[in-house]
């Protein structure tokens, strides 16, 4: 219903803030990663907007991009998570943050966000699984991605021993393309020991 609000910045209260359309000032809520990018209150301001109607509230959620719209978006459609753990989760990390520890199942970075259990975080990288970069127009948000279910499977192993994401990319690129899964994980084991 309203996509986009242009205005004056008349207010800043985190994490909402009051947006001065022509004399109609709209209250909206943003993330901190949009808030932190705010202009000085009095100057001009145009967020993209969505709108959720509720029994009890009609509110509005600013957001500095499109990806941070379409990442909350994505968010809301899961069970159990409302508005608020979303704007909870992109207030906590970037968008590309976002995408790359559901890309990389890595439920660990979402716990730390407050309001984020365990189950939670589980239900979201399962449910984002191979969404969240569509939604965005990029795949998995210009993360390097395994070129096979055989490297990625490569690449879950390596994780789920205990290597960062960073390590265990950088090693998956070091292997032959047509290296079986075990093998793989052989190699870049041995790769990673040195």
């Amino acid at each position: 219903m309203i996509g986009k609000l242009t205005g004056t910045l008349a207010e800043r209260n985190p994490p909402q803030i009051v947006i001065d359309c022509h004399g109609v000032g709209y209250e909206v809520d943003v993330p901190m990663s949009t808030f932190y990018n705010l202009p000085n209150t009095g100057e001009k301001v145009s967020l993209l907007t969505h709108f959720v109607v509720r029994e009890d509230a009609q509110i509005l959620y600013g957001f500095g991009s499109a990806g941070e719209r379409a990442a909350f978006r994505e968010l809301i459609k899961i069970s159990g998570v409302g508005p608020r753990t979303a704007l909870a989760l992109l207030s906590g990390m970037s968008v590309n943050e976002l995408a790359q520890a559901i890309s990389l199942q890595e439920p660990g970075r979402l716990v730390k966000i407050p309001g984020i259990g365990k189950k939670t975080a589980e239900r979201l990288l399962l449910e984002l699984k191979g969404k969240l970069g569509d939604a965005l127009g990029t795949p998995a948000a210009g993360l390097a991605q395994p070129a096979s279910d055989v490297q990625a499977d490569i690449l879950q192993a390596l994780l789920a021993l205990g290597y960062s994401d960073r390590e265990a990319a950088a090693t998956l690129k070091t292997l032959p393309q047509d290296v079986g899964v075990s093998e793989g994980i052989k190699l870049a084991l041995k790769a990673l020991a040195k």
